[in-house]
């Protein structure tokens, strides 16, 4: 065997081994790499600060001490995380002219990028049976989500998002990389990473596939049945403002629903083949920037609960700065 230090590859009978990957990303925009990372740090830093005041706000104001709340609090964790992963990587790549990535940090970025991700989808699962539960048997509400109950399964969604991302990081960087290693992405991500390998990838692409049927398919499904099951309760409340008040409740997690299951099975509910660099990059922008800012966004500018948590928690800075 013979290692060349310093270079991309190792040579192993006749066979040049990848050890390390280029991040093309927005290399192909030339001057606007610029503006896009005044745009990108403005957002990141909006989503740091945004995840950050709910976290705090849930935290502080016992009136938020409630499931719905509790499961903001860990989804807002989670994302602050996710973004973490990848958006300090692409910043510094968007003024760098070496874009370059270690198999080994690949890999790992991969891993927590994935497993934060299906933790936000198994989350946002969690939070429409937490909506089901609240809505369609409230006497039982506090037996059915009691704090042990609760911490179980947030348990549950990280311990299953990261076993499921080990598994997928697992059939991707078993396979061999050879020559290639331009990643046409601004991170690591699935597909093209998968497109470098230099063998045949057709069941190890199947397998990927299955496990995000799993992980996107069946908790998006679950939440379809859980709105049913509070719709049809919904319309059963005789007065307009009984049925507006528990319906408002759900509309903010409806959307960050419909913008998250919608991009992510976008991109990994399809063949790697189809994976168009420049379409997929937009879209995944959308979820790794725009979803992590939509979520504080939306709860809270639609959730009066919180909006009022957050004028409470400013009020009690100012009398005490007052003091």
């Amino acid at each position: 065997m013979t290692t060349v230090l310093g270079s991309k590859v190792i040579l192993a009978e006749n066979v040049t081994m990848v050890t390390e990957f280029l991040l093309l990303g927005f290399s192909s925009l030339g001057e606007i790499q610029l503006a896009l990372f005044v745009v990108f740090l403005f957002l990141y830093l909006a989503i740091l600060s945004g995840n950050v005041t709910i976290i705090s706000v849930i935290h502080l104001d016992k009136s938020l001490h409630t499931p719905m709340y509790f499961f903001l609090g860990i989804l807002s964790t989670s994302e602050t995380f996710y973004t973490f992963v990848i958006l300090p990587k692409m910043l510094v790549n968007l003024l760098s002219v070496a874009r370059i990535i270690s198999f080994t940090c690949c890999a790992l970025q991969m891993f927590f990028f994935l497993g934060f991700a299906i933790t936000n989808c198994l989350l946002l699962g969690l939070m429409g049976y937490d909506r089901y539960a609240a809505i369609c048997h409230p006497l039982h509400y506090p037996i059915l989500m009691s704090w042990q109950v609760c911490g179980k399964l947030a348990a549950a969604c990280a311990i299953g998002g990261f076993l499921a991302s080990l598994t997928v990081v697992n059939l991707v960087f078993s396979l061999p990389f050879c020559s290639a290693n331009k990643v046409n992405h601004y991170f690591c991500d699935i597909s093209p990473v998968i497109r470098l390998a230099c063998t045949n990838t057709d069941v190890n692409e199947f397998l990927i596939f299955i496990c995000g049927v799993l992980v996107l398919v069946v908790p998006f499904l679950f939440i379809c049945v859980s709105y049913l099951c509070i719709l049809r309760t919904i319309l059963k409340i005789p007065s307009a403002e009984g049925r507006r008040k528990a319906f408002s409740t759900c509309a903010s997690h409806l959307t960050v629903v419909i913008v998250h299951y919608g991009c992510a099975s976008f991109i990994y509910l399809r063949p790697t083949a189809n994976y168009v660099s420049n379409k997929d990059r937009l879209v995944t922008v959308t979820y790794t920037i725009v979803t992590p800012l939509l979520n504080p966004v939306v709860y809270s500018l639609r959730n009066k609960d919180v909006q009022l948590a957050i004028r409470k928690v400013l009020g009690k800075k100012g009398s005490l700065k007052l003091n």
